[in-house]
Parts: structure tokens; sequence; C-alpha cells
């Protein structure tokens, strides 16, 4: 299912986001045909679209509401980041290693403390990092979590033009000059200059986030659950509408 929130109400500050509408099937097409079949009138009045890393979604907002800004979510660009520092620790697990990470490996053992953000690690944890990064043949590990902590960083900057300058920087130097050994980075880094604009985005628009449609969906599995399954998208549709908040007055003409 493609669901589809809207964030006015978090925008505003004067409300929670509600649940607007879900189509079956997650692709471009099945969200710019919902999106054609809305009145022009209600497509020119979108001024933000927040939305995952799916470029299917990019492609049908630029092609069906060209007048707005696209948004691409911190917690996803986190994410992104996150799988290659993953990626990246396994691939040098196996190759110093020849086999997955287990219990007694130093890069297994610290899978998690990795992915804390440098500010939060505990004395303990530090230390594990740095006994981890003290081995070179860890020093692609090492590069790649610097990366993961730069972005962090950015998004966590209580200045948001701060935080911009930190991510265009972080983008910046991903576009060149990535050591051909880190074709984790080199990937993520094709990735964040493609969606560069959506991505910074972000910092100039505050409020814009898609968080609430992660809350969403999580009332949604939730109903999923309770329900043990829906077979009937007919039914599925209203009982999830009316869990999340769809039936609800909608307070302001526009969504984000």
């Amino acid at each position: 299912m493609t669901v589809v929130i809207d964030l006015t109400s978090i925008r505003d500050g004067v409300g929670p986001a509600r649940l607007l509408d879900m189509v079956e099937g997650r692709s471009k097409s099945a969200f710019k045909t919902w999106l054609a079949a809305l009145p022009k009138s209600w497509r020119d009045g979108v001024e933000v679209v927040a939305m995952d890393g799916f470029t299917g979604f990019k492609t049908a907002t630029a092609e069906e509401l060209p007048d707005a800004v696209a948004v691409l979510d911190p917690f996803h660009v986190v994410r992104l980041a996150g799988d290659t520092l993953d990626r990246c620790r396994r691939r040098v697990q196996q190759d110093l290693h020849g086999h997955r990470g287990r219990a007694g490996d130093q890069l297994y053992k610290a899978r998690r403390t990795l992915h804390t953000g440098a500010d939060l690690l505990t004395d303990r944890q530090a230390a594990r990092l740095e006994a981890l990064f003290a081995d070179e043949d860890h020093v692609e590990v090492e590069a790649t979590w610097g990366i993961y902590q730069r972005v962090i960083t950015a998004y966590r900057h209580p200045d948001r033009a701060q935080g911009r300058t930190l991510m265009t920087a972080v983008i910046d130097s991903l576009t060149r000059g990535v050591p051909t050994a880190l074709h984790e980075l080199a990937t993520l880094g094709r990735t964040l200059t493609k969606r560069a604009a959506d991505v910074l985005a972000f910092f100039d628009l505050a409020g814009t986030s898609n968080g609430p449609t992660e809350a969403s969906n999580g009332r949604l599995e939730h109903l999923r659950g309770s329900a043990l399954g829906f077979r009937n998208l007919t039914h599925y549709i209203p009982r999830s509408l009316l869990e999340a908040g769809g039936f609800r007055a909608r307070p302001h003409p526009q969504i984000g």
C-alpha cells in the first residue's frame, strides 16, 4: 500500500497528522494515478511533499505537483548512511576473516556501538571504538563511520542554517575524491548527490518531516496485527482511516 498523510496540522502546530488516503500498490504509477485523479485546484494547493527515498514517489511528485517542494526525510537519509556503514563493516569482516561476524569478532561486537551518535557514547563504548579503530585493517570502517556521524551531526545541529552547511559539506565530500576501495561510500555519494535538493530542503522548511508518516504506519501495523490481517481492501482502507484520523475534518485546504 502507498500511505498518504496530511502533515498540515503538524507544520502549523495545531494538531496531529492524519491519514489522508491509502492506495493499493507501492509504485510511481499508484501514487501518480492517485494524484492525477484529484482536482487541479487541490493539487495546486500542495506546497511540500515529505517522502522516503523511493524514487517512484519523487518522480510522481515532480510530474503531478511541479510547484511542490520535495523533502527527503532525515530518518531515511540517516538510515541510508547507517546501511552504508553496515555494508562496509560486513565486507571488511568477510575480507579479514573469511566469514560473517561472530560473537568474538571485534567488528561484530561493535556493530551497535557504531550506530550510536558520537556525543552519546558512554566511556565504555568510546573505548571500544578507540580499540577498533586502532587497528589499521579497520580504517575503511572508520572512514565510513565518520561520514555517518557527520550526517547525524548535521541533523542535530540546533541552527538549521548551520546544519544545512554541514550537510552540504558531507555531500560535497562524497561527490569527489572517495577512494575506490570505499565503494559503499561512493554509492551513498551518488544517491545523496542525485537527491541533494530534496535532502537540503529539510533545513529550509521548518516543521517538515516524514516522522508522522512513520508514526501512522506504526498504528496501522498495530491495527493489522489486532485484526489478524486483512484480505478485503475495501474493508481495510476505511478501518485504517478510522484508526489514523482520516475522517477528522481537515482544518486547512493544503497538505504538507
